[in-house]
């Protein structure tokens, strides 16, 4: 299975930021086998990075998009107009849920919108600080999985990836701290427990990642999870030098 690292740039750097960025990491980067390298630019960049990107080294991402693929949606920008441009798109990131207020039925449309496109969804799932503290995280898991993944067959689960966010470790949250392996662990067991009693043996390759101020010094320990197969990373992903740490760190553990 692949290991995945998804750097999550969100609302940063302009298009020309962007392509300046994107090319330090191109010309500092080299193909690993098993290695998928993926980065989400803000959406107004995509275009350009597209003709720029070389994707045998880096894949691009949508942050968010529209369920419906065409219309009258003044602002609105589909999955189906990012087709030949992204590969990926990230589905049900904690702040599209908390700040935006997206619903389990608006992401499990994006889900089922990705899926007919062709493009692989990143659903993103984790408890909030005060679900954690009052031992909800297991209903948590379960409720935002059956959600995202209402409408997505036997057939389809292959083609999805799920990353385990819990939103008090996400380090833009006020008070965020690391979340400790073992607490991981059995989080992203909890996972592979509710994805194979939806899906029995289809859902066995999966992948999971997990996010959640990720830096270069704690990338081994996370990807040493077991049933851990990447990393969704946001503010390290901003600066060239860590992200690179950490995708040397993902080659080290899978050599």
């Amino acid at each position: 299975m692949k290991t995945y690292i998804v750097g999550n740039w969100k609302m940063n750097f302009t298009v020309g930021e962007s392509s300046i960025y994107l090319h330090k990491l191109l010309k500092r980067l080299t193909s690993a086998r098993g290695l998928e390298i993926v980065v989400a630019p803000s959406s107004i960049a995509l275009p350009t990075l597209a003709l720029q990107t070389d994707r045998h080294k880096i894949r691009l991402s949508a942050q968010n998009f529209y369920h419906r693929d065409f219309g009258a949606f003044t602002g609105e920008v589909s999955i189906a107009q990012l087709k030949g441009t992204v590969d990926y798109a990230i589905i049900g990131h904690s702040e599209r849920r908390y700040i935006f207020n997206e619903s389990d039925k608006d992401i499990k449309l994006k889900v089922a919108a990705a899926l007919r496109n062709g493009i692989t969804p990143i659903l993103c799932i984790g408890e909030t600080d005060n679900e954690k503290t009052f031992g909800e995280t297991a209903d948590v898991i379960r409720d935002q999985l059956l959600g995202g993944l209402a409408d997505v067959s036997k057939e389809d689960i292959k083609k999805v990836i799920i990353a385990y966010e819990p939103v008090w470790a996400i380090s833009s949250v006020k008070g965020a701290r690391l979340a400790p392996p073992d607490d991981i662990a059995t989080s992203v067991d909890l996972i592979r427990q509710e994805l194979k009693a939806l899906y029995g043996k289809e859902a066995e390759d999966v992948p999971v990642l997990y996010g959640g101020s990720v830096n270069p010094s704690n990338a081994g320990a996370y990807l040493t999870i077991p049933g851990v197969n990447g990393l969704l990373i946001g503010g390290t992903s901003l600066i060239a030098d860590q992200f690179l740490d950490i995708i040397e760190v993902a080659k080290r553990v899978r050599s």
